[in-house]
């Protein structure tokens, strides 16, 4: 695969978008959910002609009166333009969109020197077969799954992880620039998947961790704010505490600030960390999570209890509330 993959990468080196080339042509989009939409809106406030596509037409309609144009399939986009990013739910849509028959790489779709960016999180082995459809049409395909969640993405602040061809790499930077503000080369095809999910693995620990620490203290008669001003402060300090804080009350602008709407939902902490499990399951030689076993046994029950659409950070009445242990 790394021969074929580099094959197509020589093929396309000359033919990527430059700087100029991605500033005059039309870019494509599909995905217009709770992280797409505000990122394809991001690429239209950067002054781009962004062409779309989404199977909601309520995300459609949106992206439409944000000035974007919603066209018929993946294919049409593909068509219309040399760039096309991807913001998929997981691994069997991002094949889908890719490999359909409506699909980006579809005859008439992507073809030689398109650049494909595929902001899904999924299995590692998925970036790898998504690159490898790309160059059998001589495009170029990049995996380059986000972190920050949905406040990140509208304000443009994400961090893109990027495996692939460095050329293709490179391109790709120029159109992730505008969505975020740091965007990381992690090697070949598949790595940028890889590093998501040892990210969200970190992150669903990290988060069950500032639940617990925050439930003890309302145990103990301690205010939540000063706990938090002294983990922000202090060895306890993570994201999860720093930026968005589980407790109600002790931060503005998070889930736990309305009701664990928006955000980040449980399922798909749930998908990451299953994800993560089965990747270190099929390692060679076999790796062991406890901690991740542990985090995702928390998430399943938050879950099983009808909150699995909620924000992951909805961990905290579960933990707080004792509904963790098993019955």
């Amino acid at each position: 695969m790394r021969t074929a993959v580099s094959r197509a990468t020589r093929a396309a080196r000359h033919s990527l978008p430059s700087r100029r080339h991605a500033s005059l042509s039309p870019l494509g989009f599909v995905g217009l959910g709770n992280m797409g939409g505000p990122m394809a809106r991001n690429l239209l406030k950067a002054g781009h002609e962004v062409v779309a596509f989404d199977v909601s037409a309520a995300n459609a309609e949106r992206f439409v009166a944000a000035g974007g144009k919603v066209l018929e399939s993946p294919l049409a986009v593909a068509a219309a333009a040399k760039t096309v990013v991807t913001m998929l739910p997981a691994g069997a849509h991002v094949l889908e969109v890719y490999g359909g028959s409506k699909g980006l790489l579809a005859d008439g779709g992507a073809e030689q020197g398109s650049l494909l960016i595929d902001c899904s999180t999924c299995e590692p082995a998925v970036g790898k077969q998504v690159a490898a459809l790309a160059s059998r049409r001589g495009a170029a395909a990049v995996d380059a799954p986000v972190s920050g969640g949905t406040p990140a993405a509208e304000q443009a602040t994400l961090t893109f992880m990027v495996g692939g061809p460095e050329p293709a790499f490179q391109a790709a930077s120029l159109v992730l620039q505008l969505m975020g503000k740091k965007v990381v080369y992690c090697g070949d095809a598949g790595m940028g998947q890889a590093a998501k999910l040892c990210n969200n693995l970190v992150l669903g620990i990290t988060m069950a961790a500032v639940c617990e620490g925050h439930a003890l203290a309302g145990r103990l008669g301690l205010d939540q704010q000063k706990l938090a001003d002294i983990l922000n402060t202090s060895s306890g300090r993570c994201w999860s505490s720093d930026t968005y804080n589980p407790c109600p009350g002790v931060m503005e602008n998070v889930p736990a600030a309305r009701g664990y709407t928006g955000g980040f939902a449980c399922d798909l902490m749930l998908k990451d960390l299953g994800l993560a499990t089965s990747a270190a399951f099929t390692s060679s030689p076999k790796l062991g999570l406890p901690m991740g076993g542990l985090a995702l046994q928390l998430y399943s029950q938050m879950s099983a209890r009808g909150d699995g659409a909620k924000d992951f950070s909805g961990l905290y009445p579960h933990v707080s509330a004792g509904e963790t242990k098993k019955s």
